[in-house]
């Protein structure tokens, strides 16, 4: 990848690893300068539907609210690129932690959400209520942007089209509103010597439902470790797990 003429001077000599984990358009790459802490490199082109330039604003937003995440260093926008390069968030991503049990990822999971969703919503300027978030679904959808090979299973052979009927049949009638990550499955959440140290890809982060993340963080663990570890998700987290609400969380992440 051509690098930002203005920071190849400070990769000189630097490795150079592209990250493959995980489902985002963008792409990244850890650079370890010689003698130095790691940075990660982030690019996404410039397009409708980008999400690198609102996950710089949620990036600096964090830092002001002392939330653990990656600082922003730099950003640009080169050859129909947008380009941001931040620092590393010390440890691993709880899907290839393979150091940790299964119980410490969980509960590690669900102390991190507990803690993030405990944010004040006065503060957070990102507004991410169910009526943008249908509004956004329904523009991915007339767009042509959604892979319905990529569904899950239960919702494969069904069209873009049915799946989205579902999801305006199925909406809760109430939002419990917090701060949420947005995509809170397990590669988005990261430990470090047995503690959890940070959040990554932060691009939908904003004012949501608590199933938002408690949808998508029991899909993750249900994958990565089995169902058998969702009532311990959820009894740390402290909640009786609302399935109907879990189900609709999932059905609308189909469209994102």
């Amino acid at each position: 990848m051509d690098f930002p003429a203005a920071w190849r001077s400070q990769f000189a000599g630097a490795a150079i690893e592209q990250q493959t984990i995980g489902e985002s358009r963008a792409d990244v790459w850890r650079i370890t300068p010689a003698g130095a802490a790691p940075q990660f490199v982030k690019t996404e082109q410039v397009m409708t539907w980008g999400e690198l330039p609102g996950e710089v604003q949620r990036l600096r937003w964090m830092t002001t609210q002392d939330l653990p995440a990656p600082r922003v260093l730099d950003t640009t926008t080169q050859a129909q690129h947008n380009w941001l390069l931040m620092t590393a968030v010390a440890g691993r991503d709880l899907a290839s932690s393979e150091h940790l049990s299964p119980q410490q990822i969980v509960t590690l999971a669900a102390q991190a959400l507990r803690a993030l969703h405990a944010v004040a919503i006065d503060s957070c300027p990102f507004d991410h209520c169910l009526e943008q978030k249908i509004t956004r679904a329904r523009e991915h959808l007339l767009a042509g942007l959604i892979d319905e090979e990529d569904f899950d299973d239960s919702r494969l052979g069904q069209s873009a089209e049915e799946v989205f009927e579902q999801l305006l049949a199925t909406r809760p009638a109430h939002e419990d509103l917090v701060v949420t990550h947005g995509d809170a499955c397990l590669p988005n959440l990261l430990a470090a010597n047995g503690r959890f140290s940070g959040f990554v890809d932060c691009g939908r982060l904003g004012v949501a439902d608590r199933y938002q993340d408690l949808a998508l963080a029991a899909h993750s663990i249900t994958d990565n470790l089995g169902e058998q570890w969702l009532p311990l998700f959820f009894e740390v987290y402290g909640v009786e797990p609302d399935q109907q609400r879990i189900a609709f969380y999932q059905l609308l992440d189909e469209f994102f």
